[in-house]
C-alpha cells in the first residue's frame, strides 16, 4: 500500500479500536444535554431556544463517540495563571472563565516541512501526507446512523486550506446557538502558546449555521511535531449577543468634554491607596460580591 492509497478517506484505521455506537440516551440527536430546561420538540425538530435563552445559551451535538466533552472554562486558565493573578486580578481571572474549552477528539501530531503537512495519531504505524482525512472509523459509524440523503456528508477531521501550513481541526461536535446569540472560536485564553502553532478567531453564526465545531491554525514551527493531546484544550468558544458585533455604535470624548462624574469615578480609581491594612484583591471581592447580589435579585 503506497502513501496515497494510506490517505485516503475512512482508510486510516490501523491499529485503531472500533468506533462504539452512540449512547441510547444521545443516539436520537448526537446530542451532549447540557441542561434538561433546553427542550426540543418531537414534532418538528425546532428549539425551543426563546424559553430557555436565559438558562442554555449553547448545546453541542457530540458526533464522534468518546470525544472529550467541553466543559466550562476555569479562572486558572486551566491552571496556567500565576496564583497572584488568579487570586487579585478578577479581570484576568473572568477572562480565562469566559465560554466552554473545546478539545480534540484524540491524541494526534502534525509536521509541516515548509511545504507540506503530513500527521499521525495514537496507534497509528506511520506518517501520513495530509490534503485531507477522516477521524478513524468515523466515516463508517456515520453512514450507519446518519439519514440516507447525509450519508456522503461526513465531516472531516483534518484539512488542509490552500494557504501554507493553515489546517482545520474538527472537535468531533456540532454546535447550535440560542436567537441572538453567536460563538467566538478563538485560542484559549491566557494559556500560553507553547506549541508551534497560532489560532485563527472567527464568529460563528450557530444560530442558523449547523455544521462542524472546528478551529483553524496556522503552524509556525517547520520539520518539528506539533502535538495535540485530548487532556488540553484545543480551543475556546465564548458566546456573543450579536449586537456586540453587529455594527456597534461608540463615540470618542475629549479631555474637555468629561463631565464632574466622570473626573469623580476615574478619581475613585487612580487614586493612590492610603489604607495599607486594606487586603489585597479588593476590586475582585467587590466585583464578585456585585455579580452575587445580582444573581440573588434576578
Amino acid at each position: 500500500m503506497n502513501s496515497t492509497e494510506r490517505l485516503t478517506c475512512g482508510s486510516i484505521t490501523t491499529a485503531f479500536p472500533a468506533l462504539r455506537q452512540p449512547k441510547p440516551e444521545i443516539a436520537d440527536r448526537g446530542t451532549v444535554r447540557l441542561g434538561e430546561a433546553w427542550t426540543v420538540t418531537a414534532e418538528d425538530g425546532v428549539s425551543e431556544m426563546a424559553k430557555q435563552a436565559e438558562t442554555i445559551i449553547c448545546r453541542f451535538y457530540q458526533l464522534i463517540p468518546d470525544a472529550p466533552v467541553p466543559r466550562p472554562a476555569d479562572r486558572s486558565a486551566d491552571g496556567m495563571l500565576p496564583m497572584r493573578g488568579y487570586r487579585y486580578c478578577e479581570a484576568v481571572a473572568a477572562a480565562s472563565a469566559f465560554g466552554w474549552y473545546i478539545y480534540p477528539p484524540l491524541n494526534f501530531s502534525l509536521v509541516w516541512d515548509g511545504v507540506e503537512i503530513a500527521w499521525t495519531y495514537a496507534g497509528a504505524e506511520d506518517w501520513y501526507p495530509l490534503r485531507g482525512a477522516q477521524f478513524p472509523g468515523f466515516r463508517q459509524l456515520f453512514e450507519q446512523v446518519a439519514p440516507d440523503p447525509v450519508k456522503p456528508l461526513a465531516p472531516p477531521f483534518l484539512a488542509v486550506a490552500r494557504e501554507p501550513g493553515v489546517v482545520q481541526i474538527w472537535s468531533g461536535y456540532l454546535a447550535r446557538a440560542a436567537p441572538g446569540w453567536a460563538l467566538l472560536s478563538r485560542g484559549p485564553a491566557n494559556i500560553p502558546r507553547t506549541q508551534g502553532y497560532e489560532h485563527f478567531e472567527g464568529i460563528l453564526e450557530s444560530e442558523t449555521w449547523f455544521g462542524p465545531l472546528f478551529t483553524n491554525i496556522r503552524l509556525t514551527r517547520t520539520n518539528s511535531p506539533v502535538e495535540f493531546h485530548i487532556r488540553y484544550p484545543l480551543f475556546q468558544v465564548q458566546p456573543l449577543l450579536r449586537e456586540c458585533y453587529s455594527g456597534v455604535a461608540f463615540e470618542v470624548v475629549s479631555l474637555e468634554e468629561m463631565g464632574a462624574a466622570d473626573w469623580q469615578n476615574f478619581e475613585a480609581t487612580m487614586k493612590p491607596n492610603t489604607d495599607q491594612m486594606r487586603m489585597l484583591g479588593h476590586y475582585a471581592v467587590d466585583t464578585r460580591r456585585r455579580s452575587r447580589r445580582k444573581q440573588e435579585q434576578s
